[in-house]
């Protein structure tokens, strides 16, 4: 004889589905969202494409606190700080190796400081959109 699952029983399935869940394998970043984190991301305007392998550097007051490098999507694996402190932090993003291991044989940019002020425990995202020749950047979410 059959018999159904109770509403207990239910419950205690889709609670332990929701757990399976956020153990999926994934970047660390997908699970993050209860903490404020410092990310970035590059696009390459001049191709229209995400920039992979550009190096990237942040400081907190002027002391290297990480150091990585854009992965395939023009993202770090990881976010660059998690929770970070209130202070002055700058990204310098390494544009002119990247753009001369494209083929551009004299790039206008080089090192592309970002300088900004984090003043509350939110999450902060500095992309970087560029070509050879010009940059913009933002505080996006």
């Amino acid at each position: 004889m059959k018999t159904r699952p109770t509403g207990m029983f239910i419950r205690l399935f889709q609670n332990k589905l929701s757990t399976a869940r956020s153990l999926q394998p994934g970047p660390p970043s997908a699970h993050l969202d209860s903490m404020g984190n410092l990310t970035t991301h590059v696009l390459d305007t001049a191709s229209g494409n995400p920039a992979q392998g550009v190096r990237i550097r942040l400081y907190l007051g002027g002391e290297l606190i990480k150091e990585t490098t854009t992965n395939h999507d023009g993202r770090c694996d990881n976010p660059l700080t998690i929770n970070p402190v209130p202070g002055e932090y700058e990204i310098v993003f390494s544009m002119g190796d990247y753009f001369r291991a494209q083929g551009v044989v004299s790039p206008f940019l080089n090192e592309i400081p970002v300088r900004f002020l984090i003043e509350d425990g939110r999450s902060y995202h500095v992309p970087l959109a560029c070509s050879p020749f010009a940059y913009s950047t933002y505080r996006g979410s």
